[in-house]
C-alpha cells in the first residue's frame, strides 16, 4: 500500500508539472508579444518554476479533493497547480525581505537581476534594479497564479467557494509574512511568538488550507464535516512541517536544501529552535550566542559555534520531539471517518513528505 501511495503522489507531482509548463508556455509567448526585454523575466520565472520545488501545496490540495470524494479530473490538477505560482510569489519576495543570495542552489531572483543589470553595464544601481525586478516578479506570479486558477476549467459552480479559500489562504500568507518580518525587529525570542508565525507563515498556507481548496474543488459545502477535519489534521501537520523547516535552516546540507550553511543563523531567525535556546543559555555561552547570531558576515567557525550552543541546549532535541508529537496528532485526525478510505494512504505518505525530509 505503501509503494503503491507512494507512486500515485509521484503520478500527481508529474501532472501538475505538465499543467504548469503548459501554462508558462502560454504566457511565454503572450509576454513576448509585448516585447522582447521582458525576455530575461520569463526566462527567470520559468527557470524557478520548472528546475525544483516539492510540489506539496497542489499535492495536498489534489489529496484534499480525493479526501472530500472528488473524482480525477484534468481541470482540478490544473486549479491545484495554481497555488505553485503563489508560491513562487511568496519565496520571490521572502528572498528579498531576508536578503538571500541564494534559492534551490542558484542565485535567488533578486540577484540574478542585479547581475544581468552589471554585466549589461546599464544606468543605475545593479542593487535597485534587482530588487525593483524581483517584486515585479512576485508580483507577476500572484497574477499568474489567479489567471491559472480561472483558466482551469473547473464548474462555475463550485469557484465561489474555491476562490473564499484561496483568499483566505492568501491573507494568512501575506499577514504571517509581515509578522515574520516585524518578529526580526524585536529584541527577545519567545516560542509562543515564534509558533504563531511558523503557523500563520507557513504552516496553514502548506498544507491546512491546499486541503480546503481541495475540498471547495470536490463541491463540498463550506460548513461540511470534512472541513473541521482537514484543520486537525493540517494545522499540527503544518506546524511540524516549519519546524522541520527551522532545523534544516541551521543543520541543513546545503548541497540537499540548495541554501547556504546556516543561512538562519546569519539572518538572525527568531524561529521556534532559537527561543528555546536562548532561553536555556546561560552566562558566557549566552553573551558568545548573543554576539554571532545574526551577524551577516558569519564564517563557518561561527557557524559550527552556535550549532554547538544550540545543541548544548537541547533544543534540537526538543524541536525533534514537537515534531513528532505534532505528527502524531495530525495522524489521529485521520481516524474520523470523514475522509475517503481511498485517500488515506496518500495522506500517509505526504505526512511523512512533509515532516521526514532534507529540503
Amino acid at each position: 500500500m505503501a509503494h503503491s501511495a507512494k507512486k500515485a503522489v509521484i503520478d500527481l507531482r508529474s501532472r501538475v508539472e505538465v499543467a504548469l509548463r503548459d501554462f508558462l508556455s502560454n504566457e511565454a509567448k503572450y509576454l513576448h508579444g509585448i516585447g522582447d526585454e521582458l525576455t530575461p523575466a520569463m526566462s527567470a520565472l520559468t527557470s524557478f518554476l520548472l528546475d525544483s520545488g516539492k510540489r506539496l501545496r497542489p499535492l495536498f490540495a489534489a489529496v484534499g479533493y480525493f479526501g472530500a470524494g472528488g473524482n480525477d479530473d484534468d481541470g482540478v490538477l490544473r486549479a491545484v497547480a495554481s497555488l505553485e505560482l503563489l508560491q513562487a510569489c511568496a519565496l520571490i519576495h521572502d528572498d528579498l525581505m531576508d536578503a538571500s543570495d541564494t534559492r534551490r542552489g542558484k542565485p535567488s531572483i533578486h540577484k540574478q537581476f542585479e547581475a544581468l543589470h552589471g554585466d549589461g553595464g546599464w544606468h543605475g544601481s545593479p542593487e535597485d534594479f534587482g530588487r525593483a525586478a524581483s517584486v515585479l516578479l512576485g508580483d507577476l506570479a500572484l497574477v499568474w497564479s489567479s489567471q491559472m486558477l480561472h483558466r482551469s476549467g473547473i464548474p462555475h459552480s463550485v469557484m465561489s467557494n474555491v476562490l473564499r479559500i484561496s483568499d483566505e489562504m492568501r491573507v494568512e500568507l501575506m499577514s504571517g509574512q509581515y509578522l515574520d518580518v516585524y518578529e526580526q525587529t524585536r529584541d527577545t525570542h519567545d516560542l509562543a511568538r515564534s509558533l504563531k508565525i511558523a503557523r500563520y507563515k507557513s504552516g496553514k498556507y502548506t498544507i491546512e488550507r491546499p486541503l480546503h481548496f481541495g475540498a471547495a474543488l470536490s463541491g463540498a459545502p463550506l460548513d461540511s464535516d470534512i472541513f473541521a477535519t482537514y484543520s486537525a489534521f493540517g494545522l499540527p501537520l503544518g506546524e511540524a512541517f516549519q519546524l522541520r523547516d527551522d532545523l534544516l535552516g541551521v543543520f541543513g546540507d546545503p548541497a540537499a536544501t540548495g541554501k547556504p550553511a546556516g543561512d538562519d543563523l546569519r539572518e538572525g531567525k527568531h524561529t521556534a529552535l532559537i527561543a528555546i535556546a536562548v532561553e536555556r543559555l546561560t552566562g558566557s555561552d549566552k553573551a558568545t550566542f548573543s554576539q554571532l547570531f545574526g551577524n551577516e558576515q558569519l564564517d563557518s567557525n561561527g557557524i559550527e559555534q552556535l550549532r554547538s550552543l544550540i545543541v548544548a541546549t537541547g533544543a534540537d532535541q526538543e524541536i525533534e520531539q514537537m515534531i513528532e508529537t505534532l505528527t502524531s496528532n495530525a495522524r489521529t485526525a485521520l481516524g474520523d471517518g470523514k475522509i475517503a478510505p481511498t485517500a488515506l494512504s496518500l495522506f500517509e505518505e505526504l505526512a511523512t513528505s512533509a515532516t521526514r525530509r532534507s529540503v
